[in-house]
């Protein structure tokens, strides 16, 4: 099997290195963020082919800068909640400090850009959804294997 299967062992190997290496990190986000405008927002090639995405467009807490980063877009009980997994690294991704800094933000999905509110789950909120998202998206039951940080848990309010 190809790192392009998409399975949650295979997809987590692949993250967790891309994350390790920032240019191939910018490589990945760039390409999933252009197939998902280029095809109604869905990843059509790659280890992310199939899994639901959307674009997180922050600020950046200490540059000011624009940031867009893809990230799994989980639905739960009509909410949107996105996870700081890094790939399953033993730290927070920059998104997360930049939506700790200024919880405004925007995202895509598909065609459509909506303005929404971050708010990070307190542990026993994120306790409670935390099995329903490891079954929609199962690659964090496999960064769990390996790291000691908690990731955290935001609702992306519109």
């Amino acid at each position: 099997m190809s790192e392009s299967d998409g399975t949650p062992v295979q997809i987590a190997a692949f993250t967790r290195r891309a994350s390790q290496d920032a240019s191939l990190l910018k490589t990945l986000n760039d390409g999933v963020s252009e197939q998902l405008r280029a095809n109604d927002g869905v990843v059509v090639d790659g280890p992310m082919a199939g899994v639901p995405l959307l674009l997180l467009h922050t600020v950046g807490a200490r540059s000011g800068a624009f940031r867009v980063n893809p990230l799994v877009q989980l639905d739960y009980q009509g909410r949107w909640f996105v996870v700081g997994s890094f790939g399953g690294l033993d730290k927070d991704p920059a998104w997360v400090h930049n939506l700790r800094a200024n919880p405004h933000a925007r995202v895509e999905i598909g065609a459509t850009v909506h303005t929404v509110t971050a708010r990070e789950l307190s542990m026993p909120e994120r306790d409670e959804i935390w099995d329903a998202l490891v079954v929609m998206n199962p690659t964090f039951a496999e960064y769990e294997k390996t790291m000691t940080r908690v990731m955290p848990v935001f609702e992306l309010r519109r």
